[in-house]
């Protein structure tokens, strides 16, 4: 197992699990990490769908009945 620990050696592991405070600052940190990442990745807890939202287009001008079809269209390969 000499190549392991040469691997460790250069990661810089072997003085952070020396210590079990050092250890557990460590894996505190990674999972705080990985909450906060988490976090700021979930959907907003009060966004909810409107039932009768109006489809805008690009310039956030109402869309109409007409180029919804068209675009269906256009999906559809018709």
């Amino acid at each position: 197992m000499p190549t392991l620990r040469r691997h460790c050696c250069v990661m810089g592991m072997s003085k952070i699990f020396r210590s079990r405070w050092a250890a557990l600052l460590w894996a505190a940190g990674i999972v705080w990490t990985a909450y906060d990442v988490a976090e700021a990745n979930a959907p907003p807890k009060h966004a909810v769908a409107k039932p009768h939202a109006q489809s805008t287009d690009a310039n956030d001008a109402a869309a109409s009945d007409q180029d919804a079809a068209l675009v269906a269209e256009l999906i559809n390969g018709n």
